[in-house]
């Protein structure tokens, strides 16, 4: 049975608060391969913001999340389909942080805004979540569909700054990102079934070869094509076979992308409630931001008194691009 692997990002643009880059592995029988998993699940999702019928909205996070529509069905998707969730079971963003990225979560521990205190669900409604993590479970076992890891790395600015200066490219943050979730991934798999990982493309790069190539070492990546269009990659030598494949708006064609891309916008907005939380309490008054450009400068020049109280150098905080 191979494995499918999406892998998308949020908050690559923003000044203020953490890049978010995740991965959701998804298992299907052979007889699926090339079949649209939103068919396939249809009785537990659905990808349009329309009646639901009690069915998961899973989409590109920019159709599921604005602040207008408000954090409930980003949540609920996220939640219902990464865990199973019994109504009276609850956990902090900490212990949902050290579950999805262990390997990141000790350096949002040390950002001076982050608490983890919270307990989630924050606003969906445990009993709804219950039922739709269920009936989603229910339908995947009847189409032989399992879900594997669910990963995410989190890049806070001090780290992402730090990239920047040794590399001095933007892109790298997303390529080093892309290596960590390869590696984790292909870590987890106790089989050698052929795996196909789908990624959400930005930017206007087209050739990944090298960012591949230094992801799996132990394998030998061979570029199949490389245009606007997409990026397909092989990646020989290894215990599977392993394609890669890179295009943009990938999350609205493959489930697993879109999947990845909730999980990374429900995580930055989880930090980011803790980062306006934190500085609200500093700045009494103080409107919270998301932390684009433009409204982020406007943030950065309110807190800046606190900044200098407290003591935090300006690259642990505003991330140069």
């Amino acid at each position: 049975m191979p494995w499918i692997i999406g892998i998308d990002e949020a908050g690559y643009g923003p000044n203020l608060g953490p890049l978010v880059m995740s991965s959701v592995a998804c298992r299907i029988p052979r007889e699926l391969e090339g079949t649209c998993l939103w068919k396939v699940l249809r009785k537990a999702v659905r990808r349009h913001p329309s009646a639901d019928n009690g069915r998961l909205l899973i989409e590109d996070s920019k159709v599921v999340y604005s602040s207008s529509q408000g954090l409930a069905g980003l949540e609920a998707g996220v939640l219902a389909t990464t865990r199973s969730w019994p109504a009276d079971d609850t956990l902090t963003i900490s212990q949902f942080l050290d579950w999805l990225c262990p390997a990141h979560h000790p350096d949002v521990k040390a950002e001076h805004w982050y608490s983890g205190e919270s307990t989630l669900p924050l606003v969906a409604e445990p009993d709804g979540l219950t039922a739709a993590a269920s009936r989603f479970s229910d339908t995947c076992a009847a189409k032989d569909v399992s879900f594997g890891l669910v990963r995410s790395v989190v890049v806070c600015p001090k780290r992402f700054n730090a990239i920047l200066d040794r590399w001095g490219s933007k892109g790298a943050v997303l390529g080093q990102g892309l290596a960590d979730l390869l590696r984790g991934n292909l870590a987890a798999f106790d089989d050698e079934e052929p795996v196909t990982v789908l990624v959400d493309k930005h930017g206007g790069r087209n050739t990944y070869t090298a960012i591949l190539q230094n992801a799996l070492p132990d394998g030998f990546v061979l570029a199949q094509e490389e245009s606007m269009e997409r990026s397909i990659y092989s990646v020989l030598g290894l215990s599977r076979p392993l394609t890669v494949r890179i295009q943009p708006r990938a999350d609205a064609e493959h489930f697993c992308v879109a999947l990845a891309s909730m999980v990374s916008k429900y995580v930055r907005e989880l930090l980011m409630r803790d980062f306006n939380q934190f500085w609200q309490l500093q700045m009494p008054g103080l409107e919270p931001t998301a932390g684009y450009p433009g409204d982020a400068a406007r943030f950065y020049e309110a807190i800046r008194p606190a900044v200098t109280r407290l003591g935090i150098p300006e690259p642990a905080l505003w991330r140069r691009k």
